[in-house]
């Protein structure tokens, strides 16, 4: 896959996504671990139906450090590695329909405060409820946050002055924090133009007992 990016793409991204996020739910990417560490990458929705990872193209996962980890197609679902330590990030891209190009970028674990992926939610402090919203290294604001959990728990989060946004963790169980938004200008994949360029970041974390 060749990708053509114009370069005044950062500057324009930045500046809509200050303007511009999404409130209705739409396809993401999200990681899960199990209890012996295995990580887990799905496509769809957190509480919704849940599409085939061949939907995606180029997937990626990888630690903070570079390191690349093995990835195995199952029919619901990639498999991760086994025993990951550390917190383990995904990214993939997929040609939406009606020329909407999506990039996916998927974090687990809130243990890391430093931004890897693009485009990413870190915590303010280790394993804290404080996030910040990073993209390609700069800290910048999404107008709202969304959340899903494994209890069917959803929340509209809103920046605060400073930018960041403040979870509550009230019960046990799966939260996954995730922000869509739209950049100005046009990205070519393999020849043809993309007008509509999208990114959503998700961040997914257990809670326990």
């Amino acid at each position: 896959m060749r990708i053509s990016i114009p370069k005044s793409f950062l500057s324009a991204f930045s500046i809509a996504m200050l303007a511009t996020s999404f409130s209705a739910h739409a396809d993401y990417v999200w990681l899960e671990r199990d209890a012996a560490g295995a990580a887990t990458a799905y496509v769809g929705e957190l509480d919704g139906a849940r599409l085939a990872p061949t939907t995606i193209t180029s997937p990626r996962a990888y630690l903070a450090d570079g390191k690349d980890l093995p990835l195995t197609t199952e029919a619901e679902r990639l498999v991760i590695g086994s025993e990951v330590t550390g917190d383990v990030r995904l990214v993939a891209s997929r040609l939406g329909e009606k020329g909407v190009l999506n990039y996916y970028q998927a974090k687990n674990g809130r243990s890391e405060t430093k931004a890897v992926n693009d485009l990413e939610l870190v915590p303010t402090e280790a394993n804290g409820n404080t996030f910040k919203l990073v993209w390609k290294g700069n800290v910048v604001a999404a107008s709202q946050v969304n959340v899903d959990t494994s209890e069917g728990w959803r929340r509209v989060l809103k920046p605060a002055k400073d930018g960041t946004v403040t979870l509550a963790t009230p019960f046990p169980g799966r939260y996954l924090l995730e922000v869509t938004a739209r950049i100005n200008g046009s990205v070519t994949v393999d020849g043809k133009k993309y007008e509509d360029v999208r990114h959503t970041a998700t961040l997914t974390f257990e809670v326990k007992n």
